[in-house]
């Protein structure tokens, strides 16, 4: 995977052993979404339609689908909700914006991965870490394998 990380901005670029058709379902489909990222999911994949996925037990992103052109382009904003007791991030729903590029690359696919319009170096920073651990787990389970519990589920977040 190459990586770049910019002041605000994450980006990442992969290539899948899957056909985009296949990858595009692990992006929009919520019982696919959820075997690589977050135990629950809320996907309406059509401008104006709900994004919202529990990472890990009252850990929500929520945003908005703006844009979904199947299987080439996804493009949705992102924030974090507040938790039950209390506590904020510094990217609230929909203050950011992910833009994800499906291309056909052989047999698989070349996926490129933007996260737009971070307050800071230290939440791209923190938000890129987050990508890292996720976008791997998309390309197994696009691919067919299981990629295993998340172990940020048992707090192993490193």
């Amino acid at each position: 995977m190459e990586s770049v990380t910019h002041t605000t901005e994450v980006v990442r670029e992969l290539t899948i052993a899957a056909r985009p058709e296949t990858v595009w379902e692990f992006l929009v489909d919520e019982e696919k979404a959820r075997r690589w990222m977050g135990i629950e999911a809320t996907l309406e994949p059509q401008p104006g339609g709900l994004y919202r996925v529990e990472i890990i037990p009252d850990t929500v992103a929520r945003g908005t689908f703006l844009e979904v052109d199947p299987p080439r382009r996804l493009v949705f904003t992102w924030g974090w909700e507040p938790r039950p007791d209390g506590e904020t991030y510094d990217v609230e729903p929909g203050q950011s914006t992910i833009e994800i590029t499906l291309e056909p690359d052989g047999d698989g696919t070349h996926l490129r991965f933007e996260h737009r319009d971070l307050p800071s170096g230290e939440s791209a920073a923190r938000h890129g870490h987050g990508w890292d651990h996720f976008l791997p787990r998309l390309a197994e389970a696009a691919t067919g394998r299981d990629p295993g519990r998340d172990p940020w589920l048992d707090g192993a977040m490193t």
